[in-house]
C-alpha cells in the first residue's frame, strides 16, 4: 500500500510517517503542494492512497484535489486541516475529497479512516488475492496454494516480501525490470542502492522454494524479472 503525504509541518508530518511505515505504508512525503503534483504526475509510481493537508505552499490541498479530479483520477484522497467550519468541509468534499480529519487528531483515527477508505475504494484490494493456485492473503500477510491448504503449508512474508510478491502477482507473464520494481515497492526518498531489489528478490525465492516453488520468479539478464503463475501448479 503505497500513500503519498503530503504536509508542510515537519514534525507532524514526520510523525505520520513514522505511524504509517509502523503500520506497513510505504509512504512518499513532500511539504509543498507544486512537489506533490510532480510525484502524482509521474506514471512510474501508482499511489493507492493520498493524504493532502489544506493549506500548502505552492498549490494547495484544493487545488491539488481540483487537478487530480478533472483527469479523472479515483485516488482516494483524506484531507488534513485546522479549518473545522461547516462550509469549508463541504468545499473540501465538493472538491473530490473522500473523507476530512480536523486538525488535531490522534494517530489512531487517521489509521481508521484510511482503513475506512480502503474498505470504500473498489480500486483497492480485496482482502485475497488470487493468481493461478497462489492465494495471498492481505490480512495475514501469507501465500498459499489452493491445492495445499494445510496450516503447515502457509507462508507467512515479511512486509517487503509481501510488497514484493504482490507486485508480481498483479503482473503475471510480464517482464518487470529492477527500476519498475523499485520505484513502486520502495520510497523515493530513500537511499539507493544497487542491488536492493535483487537481494530482495533472492530472499522471496529463498522462501517460497521452501514451498516447493523453486521457478515462480525467473531472472531474465539484462531485461529484468518475470513471474510465472503456472509453476505453482
Amino acid at each position: 500500500m503505497r500513500v503519498l503525504l503530503v504536509e508542510d509541518e515537519p514534525d507532524l508530518g514526520a510523525a505520520i510517517k513514522r505511524v504509517l511505515n509502523q503500520n506497513k505504508y510505504v509512504v512518499d512525503w513532500v511539504l509543498d503542494g507544486t512537489e506533490a503534483w510532480n510525484f502524482l504526475d509521474d506514471q512510474a509510481t501508482q499511489y493507492t492512497l493520498a493524504i493532502f493537508d489544506w493549506l500548502l505552499p505552492g498549490l494547495s490541498g484544493l487545488e491539488l484535489l481540483h487537478r487530480l479530479r478533472s483527469q479523472h483520477s479515483p485516488l482516494p484522497v483524506l484531507m488534513l486541516t485546522a479549518k473545522d467550519q461547516m462550509e469549508d468541509k463541504v468545499a473540501g468534499l465538493d472538491a473530490g475529497a473522500d473523507d476530512y480529519l480536523v486538525k488535531p487528531f490522534g494517530m489512531a483515527e487517521l489509521l481508521a479512516r484510511l482503513r475506512a477508505l480502503q474498505r470504500r475504494s473498489p480500486q483497492l484490494q480485496p482482502q485475497q488475492l488470487t493468481v493461478g493456485t497462489l492465494i495471498l492473503d492481505y490480512g495475514t500477510r501469507t501465500v498459499c496454494s489452493q491445492k495445499t491448504l494445510s496450516e503447515k503449508q502457509i507462508i507467512s512474508l515479511t512486509t517487503k516480501e509481501f510488497q514484493l510478491l504482490e507486485y508480481f502477482m498483479k503482473h503475471p507473464n510480464q517482464i518487470v525490470t529492477s527500476d519498475q520494481i523499485r520505484n513502486q515497492l520502495w520510497e523515493v526518498n530513500a537511499e539507493a542502492i544497487s542491488n536492493v531489489v535483487a537481494a530482495q528478490v533472492r530472499l522471496l525465492r529463498r522462501k517460497l522454494a521452501s514451498f516447493g516453488w523453486s521457478n515462480l520468479i525467473e531472472t531474465l539478464h539484462g531485461m529484468g524479472y518475470r513471474f510465472n503463475p503456472d509453476a505453482s501448479k
